[in-house]
């Protein structure tokens, strides 16, 4: 596909007339109609709403683990706050500067993840139940049309042969 450059230097080697502009011979061109086409299908229309609900559903999480299960987790740990854990890693190099590495933040964003994965994993697992029953379901159905057919077969075959 060429590139909008590309394109300006074909477009005014082939202008045919005064009247016509570089957008409207854009307008025309197959880029518009191939990229109308992309945007409406159906998955990326299905991924621009995943990622809205995803965000919205990363805020839940997070407000869960930082307000509800962090702070009961902290009382269980003797009134630890896990936000302030770190180590203060002293320079090799005998400079006076100090690596601060704040592994509480680590934990606490592991919990999330965790907690994600976890409810990620229940939806996929109700989903793919509600396929598997789904199919099940066609798959009766269509040993039941089968059996009827065959069944259908054998009556005219007995008619023709009496």
């Amino acid at each position: 596909m060429p590139t909008f450059a590309e394109f300006a230097i074909i477009y005014t080697m082939t202008k045919k007339t005064d009247t016509d502009s570089l957008f409207d011979a854009f307008k025309k061109s197959s880029f518009l109609k191939e990229f109308g086409e992309f945007i409406n299908r159906g998955n990326v229309v299905e991924l621009t709403i995943g990622v809205a609900v995803g965000g919205a559903f990363t805020t839940i999480i997070k407000s869960l683990v930082d307000d509800i299960i962090m702070p009961i987790s902290s009382l269980l740990a003797g009134g630890l706050d896990f936000s302030t854990l770190a180590i203060d890693v002293p320079n090799a190099f005998g400079a006076d500067s100090t690596a601060h590495i704040a592994y509480g933040n680590f934990l606490q964003n592991v919990v999330n993840f965790l907690i994600i994965a976890f409810v990620v994993f229940v939806i996929v697992k109700f989903l793919n139940g509600l396929n598997r029953k789904a199919e099940a379901k066609a798959a009766a159905e269509e040993k039941a049309t089968a059996t009827a057919k065959s069944k259908e077969d054998k009556t005219k075959t007995s008619k023709k042969s009496a």
